[in-house]
């Protein structure tokens, strides 16, 4: 069953999602807007395919089947909280007719629906996850250490697979590309990725070499010693906006900007 979903607003975005009766939607804690009366909301550790808290119907497995269940529930638990998620979902099921709920994320951009047919998975950026089908799964996917201490936002990933839709949201606005169309690779700052799909090839590459030019790109030009790269064919979303350049505006405007002059490695900004 297709998730009816209309996303509405301008600099920051909010889905309203139409659920039919039966149909249910989850979200991460904190995304929550409004629903209507006949929508019920539950509070659970477990993703969709492992709720936490339930029992497996008609007692399948016995006391084994419980354990197991506990220590999938744990695992997930865990990931998220490696990756700094949120530890819970909130679970919204349509009763007596057709349900309403609204849903939005944490920062002023945009918002997508993505439309998973099974065949390839989409990652996202670290908290971009909103909403998505109780068909779909999340899991946090870990980049290796050293891409992922180099690519800030990139070192933990939100992993989406099987059926349905999901919603995703990120600052700014968004733009579609797909590398193919550019030779095959495109570099991008770390914080500008928002998500792409299965086959694209990430990585993280240093700006310039250790010369002149180099220091002088890490130094002064804001963005740091390094810039992701995303190779291969497929689609790839990248926002206009970065939380890190938001909150150095914030704080500018507050009078305690600590960036300086130089920016980028003389940054003193704690992420």
């Amino acid at each position: 069953m297709t998730l009816q979903q209309d996303i509405v607003g301008n600099a920051m975005q909010m889905a309203v999602v139409s659920l039919q009766p039966g149909q249910t939607v989850y979200c991460e804690a904190g995304k929550f807007l409004f629903k209507t009366t006949n929508v019920t909301m539950e509070t659970r550790l477990g993703g969709p395919s492992n709720p936490g808290g339930q029992q497996p119907q008609g007692g399948a497995g016995g006391m084994g089947g419980m354990l197991r269940q506990a220590m999938g529930t744990a695992m997930q638990v865990g990931q998220r909280a490696l990756a700094g998620e949120s530890l819970a979902f909130q679970y919204f099921t349509s009763t007596g007719g057709e349900g309403t709920v609204g849903f939005a994320g944490v920062l002023p951009g945009e918002m997508r629906a993505l439309e998973l047919d099974g065949t390839r998975a989409w990652f996202a950026e670290k908290d971009a996850f909103v909403a998505a089908e109780s068909t779909v799964d999340f899991g946090i996917a870990f980049q290796g250490g050293r891409t992922g201490m180099k690519g800030g936002e990139g070192f933990v990933l939100e992993k989406f697979t099987g059926r349905g839709t999901v919603i995703i949201a990120g600052a700014g606005n968004f733009i579609d590309l797909d590398p193919a169309d550019f030779g095959g690779r495109i570099e991008v700052d770390t914080g500008c990725v928002v998500a792409f799909e299965e086959g694209i090839r990430y990585g993280v590459q240093r700006v310039g070499g250790l010369n002149r030019q180099g220091l002088m790109n890490a130094v002064l030009g804001g963005e740091g010693l390094s810039l992701a790269t995303l190779e291969g064919s497929g689609r790839v979303i990248l926002q206009s906006l970065t939380i890190e350049s938001l909150a150095n505006a914030l704080k500018k405007a507050q009078g305690g900007d600590k960036q300086g002059p130089t920016g980028g490695l003389f940054s003193t900004n704690a992420g």
